[in-house]
C-alpha cells in the first residue's frame, strides 16, 4: 500500500454517500450504491479494499444464510468473527449491488425484511449493515495507516452512555417529539430547563449535565439573520449553534446529530456534522436511529420503524 498520507476528506465523502443512501427510495438507491462502490475502489482506497476482499467467497456466505431460512424474513446471516472478513464481505456486496440493483432488493428482502415497502427493506439494510461498515472501514484504514483520530469519544461507558442531550430553540413541539422517541428507544433524554438550576449559570448547567453519550441538536427556524446588507434568512437561535459547537468538541462529530427543520441557514464550518431533515412524515426517526447505531448504540429497530 502507498505510504502517502491520506486526505481525510475522502472519509467525509464516504460518510456523505452512506448518509444519502440511508434515505434513498427505490428509484434512487442504485445511483448511491454505484457511488459507494466507486469511492471504495478509488485510487486512494483501492489498496485497502482489495486486501480486505482477498479470499472471500461471497456466494458461499449468502448461500449459508439462505440455508438457515424458515419463513419470509427469517433468513439469518452468519457473520465471520474476524472483522476484516466482515469488511470484505460488505465491500463485495456493495460492488454486486452497484452492478445489479435487483440483487440489493432480493438481499434486503431476504435478510432485512420489514414487512413494508421494498425501499424500507433497503433502508433497514443500510442502517444495520452499510452504516456500521462505513464506520468500521474508516477506522480500519486509519489504523493501518497510523492516522490519528480527529475527534475523541467519551471514555465513560457507564449509565451515562444512554443519556442523550437535546439542544433546542423555541420549538417545543419538536423538542417533545424527539424526547418521546428517544424514551421509546430506551434512551434517557436530557433537556436543560428540566434540570435544577442550583444557582448555576446556563453554561454551568450544560457542563454539569454533559455526561452524555450522544447529543441531538434541533435546528429550527426561530430567528432570522444575514450578512450585512444581505437578504434575511431563517436560522436557528444563536445559543443552539453555540451548544452544537460545544458538543462537537466534547463528544466528537460521530456522536452529534443535527435535525434541521425547514429551509434554514446552517453553519458552514462544522464539516463532518450530519444534518438530517426534521420532516413531518417521521423519517427523521429512522435517520436519528441510524446515527445512534452508527455511534455504537444498540437500537431496537422494531420500535424505530413503527414509531
Amino acid at each position: 500500500m502507498s505510504s502517502e498520507p491520506i486526505d481525510p476528506s475522502i472519509f467525509r465523502q464516504l460518510e456523505n454517500i452512506v448518509s444519502d443512501l440511508s434515505s434513498a427510495e427505490f428509484n434512487t438507491f442504485e445511483r448511491h450504491f454505484k457511488k459507494l462502490s466507486r469511492i471504495l475502489h478509488s485510487e486512494t482506497l483501492e489498496p485497502f479494499s482489495t486486501t480486505l476482499t482477498q479470499g472471500i467467497d461471497l456466494n458461499a456466505w449468502i448461500a449459508g444464510g439462505q440455508a438457515r431460512q424458515g419463513g419470509v424474513g427469517s433468513a439469518r446471516l452468519q457473520w465471520p468473527s474476524e472483522p476484516r472478513e466482515e469488511l470484505g464481505l460488505v465491500i463485495l456486496l456493495i460492488d454486486r449491488f452497484a452492478t445489479n440493483p435487483d440483487d440489493a432488493v432480493q438481499f434486503s428482502h431476504l435478510f432485512y425484511y420489514t414487512g413494508r415497502k421494498v425501499s424500507t427493506d433497503i433502508q433497514n439494510m443500510v442502517a444495520q449493515m452499510i452504516a456500521p461498515f462505513a464506520r468500521d472501514y474508516i477506522d480500519h484504514v486509519k489504523a493501518v495507516t497510523g492516522m490519528a483520530e480527529p475527534t475523541l469519544l467519551p471514555i465513560d461507558s457507564g449509565p451515562a452512555a444512554r443519556k442523550v442531550f437535546i439542544v433546542h430553540g423555541h420549538d417545543e413541539g419538536s423538542r417533545e417529539s424527539v424526547a418521546r422517541f428517544l424514551g421509546q428507544l430506551k434512551f434517557e433524554p436530557i433537556i436543560l430547563h428540566e434540570q435544577a438550576d442550583q444557582g448555576r449559570t446556563i453554561i454551568e448547567k450544560i457542563e454539569a449535565h454533559s455526561d452524555v453519550g450522544f447529543a441531538v441538536i434541533l435546528l429550527t427556524p426561530d430567528d432570522v439573520g444575514s450578512v450585512q446588507g444581505g437578504e434575511l434568512q431563517a436560522r436557528a437561535r444563536q445559543n443552539v449553534l453555540l451548544e452544537l459547537g460545544y458538543f462537537v468538541g466534547r463528544l466528537g462529530r460521530s456522536r452529534v446529530c443535527a435535525l434541521k427543520r425547514g429551509d434554514i441557514e446552517v453553519p458552514s464550518d462544522f464539516g463532518g456534522v450530519i444534518y438530517q431533515a426534521f420532516d413531518s412524515g417521521g423519517a427523521w426517526k429512522q435517520a436519528l436511529s441510524r446515527e445512534l447505531q452508527a455511534a455504537g448504540f444498540d437500537v431496537d429497530w422494531n420500535i424505530a420503524m413503527k414509531s
